[in-house]
């Protein structure tokens, strides 16, 4: 039985995985078929936390987590499972597992597929999400897929990524926001604080951000729900 290795940057997306706290930058291992690596967010950490993976002997890799739209098609709570990631170069994802993922689904989660780009940093407005698209033809955007998917090719591993839309094209966290967020996703209420008092970031901007986020996690949590303990039956004993 395949040993599935599965990295998420935030604790908000581990915890709809598993709903105990597990500690930052390690394994984990969930049950028989699966360990998870909560690796804090961008793609140093992400790539770090593949390796570790592969060094507990999995045998194959999923990204999983949330992603902003590229698409202006695309709304929260939305999953993005990729044909393929762009980061500098095309890495390529496992058809055939995809697929039989995507089967797995019900029809209430809006499934979409095509190129998950990725961003050194997070994109804070709609024009840096408007040029990325253009330049890479992507649907979505994230920080840490093309960093596992290039640790699975090197590896010669199945990889796939399951990502559901956490902020439209219209709308991105402000710049400002990032200093009150620790690499776990985590916020420090003071900044968030100062930050509002300054009117930095305005309460509605959090609003929505949180809107966001809850979409996100539902349909991520619907994953794990329907196909989570089944998935690594799904993977194909060869590459698609």
């Amino acid at each position: 039985m395949h040993l599935i290795g599965v990295v998420t940057a935030l604790r908000a997306e581990a915890s709809c995985i598993v709903l105990a706290r597990i500690p930052f930058d390690e394994s984990v291992r969930i049950n028989a078929h699966t360990l998870l690596w909560l690796s804090g967010m961008g793609a140093s950490a992400a790539s770090n936390a593949a390796k570790g993976l592969c060094r507990h002997g999995i045998t194959a890799l999923v990204s999983f987590g949330v992603a902003g739209a590229l698409d202006p098609n695309l709304k929260p709570g939305d999953l993005v499972l990729p044909d393929a990631i762009y980061a500098d170069q095309q890495w390529p994802v496992n058809l055939a597992w995809r697929d039989r993922l995507q089967q797995k689904l019900a029809m209430d989660v809006t499934v979409v597929n095509g190129v998950l780009a990725n961003s050194a940093e997070p994109l804070t407005n709609e024009k840096t999400k408007q040029d990325l698209a253009q330049v890479t033809g992507a649907c979505a955007v994230d920080m840490e897929s093309g960093a596992i998917a290039a640790v699975a090719a090197t590896a010669c591993i199945p990889f796939i990524a399951v990502r559901a839309i956490i902020d439209p094209v219209q709308f991105s966290p402000p710049q400002a926001l990032l200093s009150a967020v620790y690499p776990d996703g985590r916020v420090n209420p003071v900044r968030i604080m100062s930050l509002l008092l300054n009117r930095s970031v305005h309460l509605s901007t959090l609003i929505q951000m949180g809107a966001g986020m809850r979409a996100a996690r539902k349909t991520l949590s619907r994953v794990i729900q329907l196909a989570g303990s089944e998935m690594a039956s799904q993977i194909p004993d060869r590459l698609a």
